[in-house]
């Protein structure tokens, strides 16, 4: 972590509208770099975007040579395909006018390999359906379900017969498994370890039965962000973390074996004195992701402040003395859960060494882009 205690304060703060979102330059790079040191190689890792939905911290991973990503909209896709990527898994199983979309975004990005996730025989022969009517191709990853029973077919017999079919297919390119194992996020990490362990036993033996069926290598992605220490001593594994480019309050306290450093912070004001232990924030509902309890948010300069109550527009929090604040006041805060709230920003405050440096737009909030 930085020795600069005050690490997040901007001297133009005054010029800075809340509520704001900053990214801090220097600190995305830095968690970059424990990414790709945690996995050994920037080939191994496919970091999830979902998390920022930013052009510009995709050319942050490519200048550090990290060349896959993975998407969970075609929107964000599309925005990662402009900006450089070159391997790009949309791990949402397509269906309705997405087929159709697919089509389109693969003409728009013709250098780019973009794949996606199936779970079932039906899916994937309309997707191979659709591709040979537009001429085309692209990539499918059987999505394997290790028991968030969530998306994913089992590794049994079933999942062996899905991979001879996609095998056999024409226009689809058969790549290897997506397996998700997001309901593992025990804070010890011997715990962690252990139950990842015995969910991916099948997965293994499905890699290598695949692998000696067809005679070739294969691809496995692997995990988020509370698994990654995991998968990454996994040599054949492709690791794809996402919250571990911004952090945030949730992530710390749940796996304090990751050693990443915050690297977004929310910017709000004080708006009201209400009471005698009571102050109200502008950082509604409309500004930090609300899926949550109370408190979704941690102060960082006045971490004896305490949320009790939210609505879209307002956060009142509990102070020992309201004598030691007044409107127009700045708090700083760590969101709980960075992911969403990523999304309730069209634009983002670039920060480094303390100076407001640039505007990055969120250009993947957008459901839809172009195609």
């Amino acid at each position: 972590m930085s020795d600069d205690l005050n690490w997040y304060e901007i001297r133009e703060i005054d010029e800075i509208d809340s509520p704001s979102l900053v990214v801090y330059k220097d600190r995305i790079l830095s968690n970059l770099g424990t990414m790709t040191g945690m996995a050994g190689s920037p080939d191994r890792l496919m970091p999830h975007v979902k998390t920022h939905k930013m052009e510009m911290i995709i050319k942050l991973h490519l200048s550090l040579g990290i060349r896959n990503f993975k998407c969970a909209t075609i929107a964000e896709a599309e925005m990662t395909g402009a900006a450089g990527g070159e391997n790009v898994l949309i791990a949402l199983q397509p269906v309705g006018p997405k087929f159709g979309r697919l089509v389109n975004l693969i003409r728009k990005f013709p250098s780019v390999n973009y794949s996606v996730i199936i779970d079932n025989p039906g899916t994937v022969k309309l997707l191979d359906a659709k591709m040979s009517e537009a001429g085309a191709r692209i990539g499918v990853y059987i999505d394997v379900n290790t028991g968030m029973n969530r998306t994913g077919i089992a590794p049994g017999e079933e999942a062996r017969e899905l991979v001879l079919l996609c095998s056999s297919l024409k226009q689809v390119v058969f790549l290897g498994f997506h397996a998700y194992d997001g309901h593992n996020t025990l804070t010890d990490l011997n715990e962690r370890k252990a139950l990842c362990t015995r969910d991916f036993k099948a997965v293994y033996e499905l890699l290598a039965w695949s692998e000696e069926t067809l005679g070739r290598k294969l691809n496995l992605v692997s995990g988020g962000t509370p698994t990654f220490p995991i998968h990454a001593k996994m040599s054949d594994t492709i690791c794809s973390p996402g919250t571990t480019v911004l952090w945030d309050a949730a992530s710390r306290d749940r796996f304090p074996d990751l050693s990443f450093e915050y690297a977004a912070v929310l910017i709000t004001r004080v708006v009201s004195v209400v009471g005698r232990n009571l102050i109200c924030l502008d950082l509604g509902h409309k500004a930090i992701a609300a899926e949550t309890p109370l408190p979704r948010v941690r102060f960082l300069n006045h971490p004896e402040a305490i949320p009790v109550s939210q609505s879209e527009e307002h956060l009142v929090v509990r102070v020992p003395e309201v004598g030691n604040y007044q409107p127009g006041d700045v708090f700083y805060g760590i969101p709980w859960h960075i992911c969403p709230t990523c999304a309730l920003y069209p634009e983002v405050i670039v920060a480094e060494d303390h100076h407001w440096i640039d505007n990055w737009a969120v250009t993947a909030r957008n459901r839809f882009i172009s195609v």
